[in-house]
């Protein structure tokens, strides 16, 4: 009796040391799961999705990611909406135009740093109704950054320029090349499309604001249906607040100092292309 009761106090005792073993493991583990889940908090990045129609149509355009609509309002030609919602790697966003499938693009991947991302809807050709897309990433830098395309399809051409508006102190002006990325000093400006002859085609004020993304777009289509022809204009995305710009301190001084237009390199696209339907 005695030898089982000492046989089973041992083991009871061992089995004891070997839980005390297992606890500690399994707080141990408990500890490094919190840590790590902690860790991963940290690499969470803010997106914001940019969706910009430059397709010249008097339909609007929808977006969807599968059965979600992305754009609570339709999209009007040279208008852009920010899409409020996360998007993730692997979606399949849907464009409808006039309630019709335009295209669809899978998103590949989304870079690992808080950015601005953005796509634009545009005219293949001047002969079909056919769909084209193009896509950027902005940098996260500090200075305001503005990328130009040129969605014009015809045989015009065209250039911009970046200028001091008319009422300013100083008469700077500076050219913009078409698919390139700068970053701009904060301030008020005016961008100005000039035809092929050097008459202005279109004007439109700037409010460059720091750590903000702009996009300026030639948009337009010199269709051989002739109803289908839109001249060349343009499209400049986001409007900021003039108010925000003014009640900086340094604003004064800023709107005196060189553009020092930057080129920036351009990002790879973030998006697949899957498919281009016409109209």
């Amino acid at each position: 009796m005695s030898g089982l009761m000492g046989l089973c106090s041992g083991t009871s005792m061992a089995a004891q040391a070997g839980g005390d073993r297992r606890n500690l493991v399994i707080q141990q583990k408990q500890r490094q799961q919190r840590a790590a889940s902690s860790f991963l908090r940290t690499l969470d990045f803010k997106h914001k999705l940019r969706i910009c129609n430059a397709y010249p149509f008097i339909e609007s355009v929808d977006v969807y990611a599968g059965p979600v609509k992305l754009t609570p309002q339709s999209i009007p030609y040279k208008d852009c909406h920010e899409i409020q919602g996360s998007v993730k790697a692997g979606d399949k966003l849907q464009f409808q135009i006039g309630g019709m499938s335009a295209g669809s693009f899978k998103v590949s991947e989304l870079p690992r740093e808080d950015a601005v991302l953005v796509l634009v809807i545009y005219r293949h050709d001047t002969v079909t109704t056919a769909v084209a897309f193009e896509s950027h990433v902005f940098a996260n830098l500090m200075n305001a950054q503005i990328a130009v395309l040129d969605t014009y399809r015809g045989e015009k051409k065209g250039s911009l320029r970046v200028q001091d508006v008319v009422n300013a102190s100083t008469t700077r002006s500076e050219e913009l090349m078409f698919d390139s990325v700068v970053s701009v000093n904060q301030g008020m400006y005016e961008v100005v499309l000039y035809r092929n002859d050097g008459s202005v085609a279109d004007k439109q004020e700037l409010i460059a604001l720091n750590r903000e993304a702009y996009v300026v777009v030639r948009c337009g289509v010199e269709a051989v249906e002739e109803n289908q022809r839109y001249p060349q204009a343009l499209m400049i995305f986001p409007h900021s607040d003039m108010k925000v710009l003014m009640g900086g301190s340094c604003c004064k001084q800023i709107l005196l100092l060189p553009f020092f237009l930057v080129a920036i390199s351009t990002a790879s696209s973030w998006l697949d292309h899957l498919a281009v339907l016409r109209l």
